[in-house]
């Protein structure tokens, strides 16, 4: 059995939550904190999960919308079972496996 790990990157929920639509509004909210990207830079940041990020953006993010690193990062892992059947070599079975979901701060009255 091979455990391979994952995340959901969830940066685009984040901002819908805070009203935040387009990806260029993060610019000067990101330069404000020390984080200077360019509007390309920006928009894969939020688009695609990125396979790297640096922790002063990680944490301008956070404090950007008052998260945690478990809000903008889900991790799981994915197990997979190998099977030898008749003529083929191999069958994989996948099984996704999720923590606790981490909850977007509310807004509390």
């Amino acid at each position: 059995m091979t455990r391979r790990l994952n995340f959901h990157w969830r940066l685009r929920q984040i901002m819908a939550a805070h009203e935040i639509w387009k990806t260029t509004d993060l610019i000067p909210l990101l330069r404000e904190r020390g984080v200077s990207l360019s509007p390309a830079q920006v928009y894969r940041l939020v688009a695609n999960k990125p396979e790297r990020l640096s922790l002063r953006t990680l944490i301008a993010l956070c404090d950007i919308f008052d998260c945690t690193p478990a809000n903008l990062i889900e991790p799981y892992a994915e197990t997979t079972a190998h099977k030898m059947t008749g003529d083929q070599s191999a069958v994989t079975l996948t099984h996704g496996i999720r923590p606790e979901r981490a909850r977007v701060l509310d807004d509390e009255p």
